[in-house]
């Protein structure tokens, strides 16, 4: 009787793993992240947006954004940019769309809008954050300028450090009262390891060390 049990309970199992293992053909058409990424289709998505001069310009980056659901102002728009490689802030070229949403497999709004959740954890990744942190130096930069003007430079890092660095509204407020027009390349990259390894309490923080 116990073997039959256990017969009648394998078949049982045989049945139920065959049910669950046919459901996705009995419903016919597969989910948009198993299809395969066309290049056709990605073009297409592009001119949705492009201007003559085949760029996306700011008026159709806040269309795309707002079809994709992310406000203009929002950091997952700064790591969508760094996969791109766009080199200028608020526009996308022909070449930089194609070679990161290939990257990315996204070929249509639905399928970026997929990946949103994976771009913001990307965040998360110190060593990935250290490049898009780096990224936003020069894509924020105005092309004639070395260095980046402190408006843009205080909205850049409120936006990459403002909600991750205790620190930060202390050293905001710093550059308020400071009388620097702008911060250079080096300086940037200093805020960043600043961030990570001077404790909250300021307990390991050497003066003569400090960068200029």
């Amino acid at each position: 009787d116990h073997v039959k049990d256990i017969k009648r309970l394998k078949d049982k199992l045989t049945i139920k793993m065959k049910i669950h293992f046919t459901r996705p053909q009995i419903r016919g058409a597969r989910p948009i992240s198993e299809k395969l990424f066309s290049n056709k289709k990605c073009l297409a998505w592009f001119h949705e947006y492009a201007g003559p001069d085949k760029v996306v310009g700011p008026e159709a980056m806040e269309k795309f954004c707002e079809d994709i659901g992310v406000e203009p102002e929002n950091i997952i728009m700064l790591v969508i940019a760094w996969h791109l490689e766009a080199a200028n802030m608020g526009f996308f070229t022909k070449d930089e769309w194609l070679r990161g949403m290939t990257l990315l497999q996204c070929d249509c709004t639905e399928r970026l809008q997929s990946k949103l959740d994976y771009l913001r954890n990307q965040l998360n990744d110190s060593v990935v954050f250290k490049n898009i942190y780096r990224y936003a130096f020069d894509f924020s930069r105005d092309k004639d300028q070395r260095s980046l003007d402190m408006d843009t430079a205080k909205s850049m890092l409120a936006l990459l450090l403002g909600r991750t660095w205790p620190l930060f509204p202390v050293f905001q407020q710093f550059l308020e009262q400071s009388k620097y027009k702008g911060m250079n390349k080096d300086q940037w990259y200093n805020v960043l390891e600043f961030s990570r390894t001077i404790n909250t309490d300021l307990s390991n923080y050497d003066e003569d060390g400090a960068c200029e």
